[in-house]
């Protein structure tokens, strides 16, 4: 059996022969017990998640009470070690985020300068 006749088979499958029109054929009522997930069902996904990783945070920073000493650029301080390194990764979070950004801004500007070169409006007809 070849790949092109065993993906025929398979429902929802590009290799199964052209019977028409996708608009032409109602889509089949899914299963008992087998629903879409939906965007709330994502957004509880999302929080569920956050809760999990601020939960590892507050246990990072209760094990991590040990003072240090930092020093910075000529500046001198004590602080927590997990705020410390805390501290350290959200810098570098933000230091991505404006390199990530710049990068946005960059296309986003070479996109409008092709647009206006080009006369279009950039809308599929």
């Amino acid at each position: 059996m070849s790949f092109q006749e065993d993906a025929a088979g398979v429902p929802g499958s590009s290799a199964r022969p052209d019977r028409g029109s996708s608009k032409d054929r109602a889509l089949p009522p899914p299963a008992p017990g087998h629903a879409r997930p939906t965007r709330t069902a994502a957004l509880w996904v999302a929080v569920a998640v956050g809760l999990v990783v601020l939960v590892m945070l507050i246990v990072f920073f209760v094990q991590n009470q040990d003072m240090i000493t930092v020093r910075f650029f000529g500046l001198e301080g004590t602080l927590a070690l997990g705020t410390t390194l805390f501290i350290a990764a959200v810098g570098g979070g933000v230091l991505v985020a404006l390199a990530g950004g710049a990068r946005i801004l960059q296309l986003r500007m070479s996109n409008h300068r092709r647009k206006r070169t080009v006369g279009g409006t950039g809308l599929a007809p």
